[in-house]
């Protein structure tokens, strides 16, 4: 007679803690302490943490977290506000967070507001309902402080309670813009970022700066303001169309974020121009499409991934320390040179 198979998956509490626990021969808060990641466990030898670790992976235990939450009190839920969870920024930093809150049992849900001030008003307040112990937002200009932690991810308004995670946006500009320059680019065409995106406004006053700093003179015809909220490359297409059709002569474009390039290329390859030959395009945010798009794209790097984990880590640490973060946690951002951009056409 053929054995079945014992399948690799087991029921959520088949397997106890307290069963854990007598496998090891150690007490039960013990094991409590190392599984739970309890603060408490970093005074237990690394050893005995591995061996326990070990016992539970071999036993296949599974926390029980209803239990958790009902002994401690606690939900170990994150409301996580966003502007829209499919666009290719938000999903990066969402899969950042996501990897560290899971690492660390913890849960987040999840709303979207469409820059809508009244649905962000009505879903923070469902998510308050719902028992969420802190807030991330991203892409998210919060007019006042939410009444639990909160990390905003693009967040620029210093609010109480609030720690904001901020790209250096005038380095940011001028990697970028040393960059055209020293492919000889002096007619530079830019794209604005729409007035609802949270970090358009810091980022133009940078590239004003820098631009300035650097000697480079910024032509009104040549700037372009975005407006629709669409997380597709038709964000930026109809617009590199407009500025195309004012005829005024530039080899490069400086463009709001990567989507918006992306939209641009095909705007300037319809009109007969080669890129890089013809108009060298620098983007913003290096998403996934950025390097297999063709050309691939110039961008400034932000490291968006790192950013969410950053972010999930910080308000871990809020809600776990019963304290307040510093109010701004600043990350650099670095220039990938690809295919988009090459010397400026004589």
């Amino acid at each position: 007679m053929v054995k079945k198979k014992k399948s690799g998956l087991s029921q959520p509490g088949r397997v106890t803690l307290r069963e854990v626990a007598e496998h090891v021969g150690l007490a039960a808060g013990t094991v409590s302490a190392v599984l739970n990641k309890a603060p408490s466990a970093r005074a237990i030898p690394e050893r005995t943490r591995q061996r326990i670790q070990a016992a539970a992976l071999e036993m296949n235990y599974r926390p029980n977290f209803l239990a958790r939450s009902l002994r401690k009190k606690r939900t170990y839920t994150v409301g996580l506000i966003i502007e829209e969870i499919g666009d290719a920024y938000g999903s990066l930093v969402i899969s950042g967070i996501e990897g560290y809150l899971r690492q660390h049992n913890y849960f987040f849900l999840t709303v979207i507001h469409r820059h809508d001030a009244s649905m962000l008003r009505e879903y923070s307040q469902l998510l308050l309902e719902r028992g969420v112990e802190g807030f991330i937002t991203v892409d998210t200009s919060l007019q006042e402080a939410l009444p639990l932690p909160t990390v905003s991810v693009a967040g620029h308004r210093a609010l109480k309670g609030v720690t904001n995670i901020v790209l250096d946006q005038e380095r940011g500009a001028r990697v970028a813009l040393e960059h055209l320059l020293a492919l000889g680019h002096r007619k530079i065409a830019f794209m604005k970022g729409q007035p609802f995106s949270s970090d358009s406004e810091d980022r133009w006053k940078w590239v004003c700066k820098v631009a300035q700093e650097l000697g480079l003179e910024m032509d009104a015809d040549l700037i372009i303001n975005l407006e629709v909220d669409d997380p597709s490359p038709q964000v930026g297409y109809p617009y590199a169309k407009q500025l195309l059709a004012r005829k005024k002569p530039f080899t490069a474009l400086f463009a709001y974020n990567d989507i918006s390039a992306i939209g641009a290329i095909r705007a300037i390859q319809e009109e007969a121009l080669r890129v890089p030959q013809d108009v060298s395009v620098v983007g913003f945010d290096d998403i996934q499409w950025a390097a297999f798009h063709t050309p691939s794209l110039t961008t400034v790097r932000q490291p968006l991934g790192k950013m969410g984990q950053i972010a999930a880590e910080t308000l871990i640490r809020m809600i776990e320390d019963h304290g307040e973060s510093s109010s701004e946690i600043a990350i650099e951002p670095t220039l990938v040179v690809r295919e988009s951009t090459g010397r400026a056409p004589k």
